[in-house]
């Protein structure tokens, strides 16, 4: 069985529906990935995450390296069974993070020295050892280790992070092969097209990866301070250079918004930190865009928290109840406050698909941006 096959697509954009096929389940794409990094959503169960209905989630593998370490993940034999997860898992090399931590690393041809932010410990991540590393978590997707550089980088930094990113992605690539998986299911490994917003770059990395003929491709190195009509652009950009018929998955992105832009060229999957960080600081995703529960106009407000989201918890609690919860700190506010952003997002991709298949994707997505900034 593929990894990947496009069941349509759109007439009027270049939005598609996908399935991902992994041993761990099916993922109908376009697809959004809660973030769980340490192996958990922050304040939810996987109980609570399967009955929002999402089946693929993203871990990292700089921080499961280490907390809680390779020891305790081979003896579960993998994240899976460490967090009671029965769905598919993505981790992040920790590209990102070796970006985020530029004052605790070092960056050679052969891979990256750091210092945990932990305890100030010495670390060396080679392509291999990355792969390795991810072995050992069990992710269904594993992605290369890359550079990622600011986005305000001089051209040379770029045009270097890209050539280091290709020779490390072969090598990733070439070490899965010789290796294969440690448990008993298949993994993919990604590679990630690099770039900046520089076309010349990003045409240069994706033509240079598509040789290694990898099941999937990720875009790298957007959403880190670039103007958003760059990243909008440069995904553009790169729709009519990366292959149909393989998963494209844009890293890091985003907002309501930059879904529904994004799918319309040709993006299957996202990941991002903002329904869950948002809803543990009280700011809250609907239809018709964004509210602060904190503010003092919902102290009296006894309608629901989101009268057009479906989900149990969104019309179950009042704004003024979870107003109250933020008010005195309760753990149950950001609880319920991640499960109805989340549950926003999975509603907010089951429309796109509905969308998609109706071939009406174009009309649906302006009606939707319309109404999402009309507060």
């Amino acid at each position: 069985m593929s990894l990947f096959k496009v069941v349509k697509s759109c007439k009027d954009t270049s939005s598609r529906l996908g399935q991902l096929n992994t041993d761990h389940g099916k993922i109908t794409t376009p697809a959004f990935m809660p973030i769980a990094t340490y192996g958990a959503i922050k304040t939810l169960s996987t109980d609570e995450i399967k009955k929002i209905n999402y089946n693929l989630i993203l871990s990292n593998t700089y921080h499961l390296y280490l907390r809680p370490g390779l020891d305790i993940l081979s003896k579960f034999k993998g994240l899976h069974n460490f967090m009671d997860w029965d769905g598919a898992i993505l981790t992040d090399s920790g590209g990102f993070q070796i970006y985020s931590l530029s004052n605790l690393r070092k960056i050679d041809d052969n891979g990256v020295e750091f210092k945990s932010h932990l305890d100030g410990s010495k670390h060396y991540f080679t392509p291999e050892k990355i792969i390795d590393i991810q072995r050992t978590i069990g992710s269904d997707i594993m992605m290369v280790l890359d550079i990622c550089p600011e986005s305000n980088a001089e051209f040379k930094v770029h045009e270097n992070a890209v050539k280091v990113t290709t020779k490390w992605a072969k090598r990733c690539l070439d070490h899965y092969k010789n290796k294969g998986p440690k448990y008993n299911f298949n993994q993919v490994v990604s590679p990630i097209i690099q770039g900046g917003t520089n076309e010349k770059l990003r045409k240069m990395s994706a033509e240079d990866l598509l040789e290694l003929d990898a099941k999937m491709y990720a875009i790298g190195g957007l959403a880190v301070g670039e103007p958003k009509e760059e990243m909008l652009n440069t995904v553009e950009f790169l729709n009519g250079i990366m292959p149909k018929d393989k998963p494209r998955y844009l890293m890091g992105v985003g907002t309501p918004e930059d879904l529904v832009k994004c799918i319309s060229n040709g993006v299957d999957m996202f990941d991002c930190v903002i329904p869950t960080r948002n809803g543990r600081n009280g700011q809250l995703f609907t239809r018709f865009g964004k509210i602060n529960i904190k503010n003092a106009k919902y102290k009296n407000d006894l309608s629901p928290i989101d009268e057009l989201n479906n989900y149990e918890i969104s019309q179950k609690y009042s704004k003024a109840y979870l107003h109250h919860l933020f008010n005195t700190k309760e753990i149950l506010g950001c609880r319920i406050a991640t499960q109805h952003n989340l549950s926003f997002y999975n509603n907010l991709i089951k429309e796109i698909h509905k969308a998609i298949k109706n071939d009406n994707y174009l009309n649906w997505s302006k009606q939707f941006i319309k109404d999402y900034n009309s507060i």
